[in-house]
């Protein structure tokens, strides 16, 4: 799935920030709200979807709605771009293959070593034993 055709169906709305910014934080809309529409997409297919809206179930509502919201900046066109940057990290991100572990085997050396120790704090135990009777 390639993000960038996703774009297309990305809604953005602005709001006043409490980011930084001084007394301009208080006349401008910086602050970006990106919302993308998981289960009414055309360009996802339902088994996409589905582990779209299992995987970012944390930043969706509970009609559907994909929400990044984006106020670090000064601008809107840098936090327009920087909620653009999440939503492609985020997505990218869901449909990432998890690596399958490959069972192991502990080596001979560690083994040895593991038994060696164990030896070790035995016979201390045992001396300790011996010392007290």
């Amino acid at each position: 799935m390639n993000a960038a055709s996703l774009l297309k169906e990305l809604v953005f709305s602005t709001s006043r920030s409490s980011g930084p910014g001084g007394q301009n934080v208080n006349k401008v809309n910086t602050k970006v709200t990106l919302k993308f529409d998981v289960m009414n997409s055309a360009v996802l297919t339902p088994e996409e979807k589905e582990l779209v809206s299992r995987k970012l179930a944390t930043r969706m509502t509970t009609d559907g709605m994909l929400v990044i919201i984006s106020q670090d900046k000064r601008s809107q066109l840098q936090n327009k771009e920087a909620a653009i940057a999440k939503f492609e990290k985020a997505i990218t991100k869901a449909f990432e293959r998890k690596k399958a572990r490959k069972a192991t085997k502990p080596s001979k050396g560690s083994v040895q070593e593991r038994i060696k120790k164990k030896k070790q704090l035995s016979e201390k135990k045992q001396w300790r034993r011996n010392l007290g009777e």
